[in-house]
Parts: C-alpha cells; sequence; structure tokens
C-alpha cells in the first residue's frame, strides 16, 4: 500500500453531511442533502450537497451503494456517474440522477443525510493507440455471459 495521499478540496452546503474515507474499503459515501419524495416513475436530481475540487488527472466515479435498490427501489439512471476535475465551481453540486421504479407504493420517501451512493477518485486513462487486426490470437473463453456456465 501506497503512503502517497491525495488532498481534495470539498465545499459543502450549509448542514451538509461531512464525508470521511474508512478503512473498510475505497468508496466514500455520499449522503442526500434533503429529504426526497418521488412519486412512481418521477425522475430526480438527487442533491449531494458537495461540490469538489478533484486534483489534476483524476476523475470520480458515482455508483449506488449496494443497499440502495433494495431499500428504495430506485435505479441510478446514468448508471455510474462521471465527474472529472473541470467540473469544480462552487455552484458544480454533486447530483445523483435516480428514477423511482416503486409501482406499488403512491411515493417513496429518501431522509435527509441518507447514505444513497458512493464514489471513488481514479486517475484518468492514460494516452493508449487502436490497432486495427483482423484475427485476434488468443483463444476464446466462450462468449459474452459464459463466466461460470
Amino acid at each position: 500500500m501506497s503512503n502517497i495521499s491525495e488532498t481534495i478540496i470539498i465545499k459543502y452546503l450549509p448542514g451538509a453531511h461531512k464525508l470521511e474515507q474508512i478503512k473498510k474499503g475505497d468508496w466514500i459515501d455520499l449522503y442526500t442533502y434533503e429529504e426526497v419524495i418521488l412519486k412512481p416513475w418521477e425522475f430526480c436530481l438527487v442533491n449531494l450537497g458537495i461540490a469538489m475540487e478533484l486534483p489534476q488527472g483524476y476523475e470520480a466515479l458515482i455508483v449506488p451503494r449496494s443497499s440502495t435498490f433494495m431499500k428504495y427501489n430506485i435505479i441510478q439512471t446514468n448508471h455510474i456517474g462521471v465527474i472529472d476535475e473541470s467540473y469544480c465551481g462552487n455552484d458544480d453540486i454533486w447530483k445523483m440522477p435516480v428514477l423511482n421504479l416503486n409501482q406499488d407504493k403512491s411515493f417513496i420517501c429518501i431522509p435527509k443525510d441518507t447514505r444513497l451512493c458512493q464514489f471513488r477518485i481514479i486517475q484518468h486513462q492514460p494516452p493508449i493507440h487502436l490497432l486495427k487486426v483482423e484475427e485476434l490470437n488468443s483463444s476464446n473463453r466462450g462468449g459474452f455471459g459464459s463466466t461460470g456456465v
């Protein structure tokens, strides 16, 4: 494990839940900034109450927590959020786009300060060269969806 660390400058909206990196895992939980009430099939940009200045050459990936769908029956509509270091102004507030898939209730309520999603930062992909060939030299593994079959 490396001892190198990066500093991330965070602007919290008033009353936003403070973030912390825990020792178990690389992902950092993000919290709802305000209570969210969604009707069936309603879309919403959930305010996460923060803006950040990511280090140069890095980007953040935002995904739902594993329990988010089970608890609230919502999905992240872009399935993975990518925030690059240029999204760093005072008004560049992080949000999670969600859709309520709940058909059997009139609405769902997600309380303020709910751990709804998580993020991690990664370095940008290095420059790559794409080389076109007619055949690959490796053996087939079984095609898409064949793992574990």
